[in-house]
């Protein structure tokens, strides 16, 4: 786990090195300074001993300047590396998604990314940069103060043998209790920001619904839960502060008491005691710093796991090491595709799929909601890959060619399409980076979002805000369409898009596609036939299975989910107008 995070301390290798060596710097210099001290007032103050006072003194502001400066030097160097590691985990991260297919972002909620990729990598960055300076102070400090501390006097430092004992055995079991609960917080977490942000995207129907009151009850719950998992840590954690006391103060206790003794017997020096105090406060105190470090690895442990998942997760599609990077024509064939969203056989979801569509061809696809529509249109640009079979596009299996090139010849327009904050333009523009305006007009006219577009006062240099919140949703259908013509597509697939426009504008739109884009493969999903009667042939879906092909006219005679689609849409809704008028007279 370890090793693949410190991948990402590239560049910053050098600053992580030196952050740890100026510590050791600092730490021996803090180290000899109460040495030199005890020689000060054994042989220079309680000999009166002037000349070697001075000697020492200007020795002892050395080692303190020396101190001072490898201290500053480790801080600099400490602070470079983490927030350079910080910030290449978080780029690693990021571009680590952006390859991931829609069923690896399916394993993990948007929720838990974002924690992951702000509260994991900062618990992350802050334990990186404790362990390349305090976790390196603290050992080398221990080791080289009780080091000293024997030297002068073996039998009071075996005070501290004692001491280390009981924190030692302390600290295990409170380490052993917490990092369980320590996983269950981050859980938590993912689930508090899931719920923020369902409700901050939401927001427009929890108010219309006037939800407020509940959505308010499921965050108090989420962040109560969060609080009682937090408060029984800390109190854990909390217990570590009163035992370090006790063990200081009782130590000290100690070190007077037997040292008091020795000098009065003649087996010390004053220096010596007062010397043995400072190691004594040094060595514990480093006992407590590691403490802290151990409740800081026991967090970023658990943050550094879900950092590694992400970096882990293998992106179940990839380019072959020969992608093909020519397609003349839009023609898709289906061949006996099975597909499953969990891999599973028995639970697939498009059963024994065969279809050709021809190139320039517009197909219309129908069928009732979970019929598996989308999920059909969705494995042409490798959204998805298929579980069995193979899909076809101008003679060549999808995972044959480039998966940048495949998409940009086969534009989609979801059902749930993003505007991006930024111009009209600059949205447009997603559909291809090097548009002229005149080009993009094009398209809008195409799209029929030009007569609003030139209704507004900046017309296509409007500012869009996040998601598109300051356009109509029939406004943000066209303008996604529009987007997606302007990757000039082999291939173009409308997911029930035009549902928020007027059957007017959609007729044009359809008539400007007939138009202008013979020879673009048109597949529409909708939910209204007269969205697709016009099509060259049209796929009626049911329960994941194709259950009928034909033109408008042949399904109406031959198959009975259509028709009755078609009489629900059209008799039923005269037939529905011709009661309440009765009821009226």
């Amino acid at each position: 786990m370890f090793k693949i995070l410190l991948k990402s301390v590239r560049e910053y290798k050098l600053d992580s090195i030196l952050a740890p060596i100026f510590m050791i710097g600092e730490v021996l210099m803090e180290v000899l300074i109460p040495f030199f001290m005890a020689n000060l007032i054994n042989y220079g103050i309680e000999a009166q001993n002037m000349p070697y006072i001075i000697k020492i003194g200007i020795l002892l502001a050395f080692l303190c300047i020396i101190s001072l400066t490898c201290g500053i030097l480790s801080g600099k160097f400490a602070s470079s590396a983490s927030t350079g590691f910080a910030k290449n985990v978080r780029k690693d991260m990021y571009y680590k998604i952006q390859d991931y297919s829609f069923k690896n972002i399916d394993k993990f909620s948007t929720a838990s990314i974002i924690t992951r990729l702000t509260t994991d990598v900062t618990n992350v960055q802050n334990a990186y940069q404790m362990i390349i300076r305090v976790a390196v102070r603290s050992p080398i400090m221990l080791i080289s103060a009780s080091f000293m501390a024997f030297y002068i006097n073996p039998k009071l430092a075996s005070i501290f043998l004692i001491a280390i004992l009981i924190l030692g055995i302390s600290l295990y079991i409170l380490i052993k209790i917490s990092f369980p609960i320590f996983k269950q917080i981050f859980k938590i977490y993912d689930k508090l920001n899931s719920v923020v942000q369902e409700n901050l995207q939401g927001i427009r129907v929890v108010k219309s619904y006037v939800r407020e009151d509940f959505e308010k009850e499921k965050f108090r719950s989420v962040a109560t839960d969060l609080f009682s998992k937090y408060l029984k840590t800390e109190k854990l954690v909390a217990l570590t502060n009163p035992l370090m006391s006790f063990v200081v103060n009782g130590s000290l206790i100690a070190l007077a008491f037997f040292g008091s003794k020795m000098i009065v017997a003649g087996n010390m020096q004053t220096g010596d005691l007062a010397t043995l105090i400072t190691y004594s406060t040094q060595i514990l105190m480093s006992l407590m710093m590691l403490s802290m470090i151990l409740v800081m690895l026991i967090t970023s442990k658990a943050s550094a796991e879900r950092l590694v998942e992400i970096l882990q997760e293998s992106p179940d599609i990839k380019n072959n090491d020969n992608a093909k990077i020519t397609m003349k024509s839009g023609a898709i064939s289906f061949k006996n595709v099975n597909f499953s969203y969990t891999n599973d056989k028995e639970k697939s979801c498009l059963i024994d799929i065969n279809l050709d569509i021809k190139s320039g061809e517009t197909v219309g696809i129908i069928g009732a909601t979970g019929s598996s529509k989308t999920s059909l249109v969705q494995l042409i640009p490798r959204l998805y890959d298929v579980l069995d079979g193979e899909i076809l596009v101008d003679g060549t299996n999808v995972k044959d060619y480039d998966l940048k090139f495949l998409r940009d010849n086969v534009a989609m327009v979801l059902q749930k399409n993003v505007l991006f904050s930024g111009t009209i333009k600059d949205n447009l523009r997603w559909g291809n980076a090097l548009a002229t305006d005149e080009e993009i007009k094009r398209v809008c006219k195409l799209a029929c979002a030009d007569e609003f577009i030139e209704k507004f006062p900046n017309k296509y240099d409007t500012y869009i805000e996040q998601g598109g919140n300051n356009v109509s949703g029939g406004q943000k259908q066209r303008l996604c369409i529009a987007r997606a013509l302007l990757k000039n597509p082999k291939i173009l697939i409308l997911d029930d898009s035009t549902s928020a426009v007027d059957t007017k504008t959609d007729a044009s739109i359809r008539r400007a596609f007939k138009e202008e884009l013979p020879n673009t493969t048109k597949i529409i999903i909708a939910q209204r036939i007269s969205s697709i009667e016009f099509a060259d042939k049209i796929v009626v879906m049911d329960e994941g299975k194709i259950d009928a092909i034909g033109t408008h006219n042949e399904l109406l005679k031959n198959n009975n989910i259509y028709r009755e689609i078609y009489d629900l849409q059209t008799k039923g809704g005269k037939n529905n107008e011709s009661n309440e008028s009765a009821k009226a007279n």
